[in-house]
């Protein structure tokens, strides 16, 4: 199990505090600084069964100077989402936590993160 934070967020501190209260075991990558690799947010995106747009945190200043509100949101423009995903990983919704199932979930509540608990092994 991995979870991808942002030390600053306080969802990912809320998820974090959950996990070690459930003696989960799991390793921590904070993905601002260990950047994800489009090939890597391609395979998180497939376990989550989203697509890049869905996990674009599209208030950010870096969404608004792209301009992601008017991109395409088609199989076409994937690819353009991912790169922009990879080269401004603030973009990225979190915390993300990849269960040991093969799946992922979007954990920004108790309930989600629990959900990924629940898919151990």
């Amino acid at each position: 199990m991995e979870i991808w934070i942002n030390p600053a967020c306080s969802k990912c501190r809320s998820a974090l505090t959950l996990l070690d209260a459930e003696g989960a075991d799991y390793t921590v990558r904070r993905y601002l600084e260990d950047v994800p690799s489009p090939d890597e947010i391609r395979a998180v995106l497939d376990r989550l069964g989203l697509e890049p747009w869905d996990i674009t945190r599209t208030q950010e200043a870096a969404a608004k100077e792209l301009g992601l509100k008017d991109w395409a949101r088609d199989a076409d423009s994937r690819d353009r989402w991912i790169e922009a995903l990879a080269a401004h990983p603030k973009l990225i919704q979190r915390p993300i936590i990849t269960a040991e199932d093969g799946t992922a979930v979007v954990g920004r509540s108790e309930e989600a993160v629990r959900d990924a608990l629940k898919r151990r092994g």
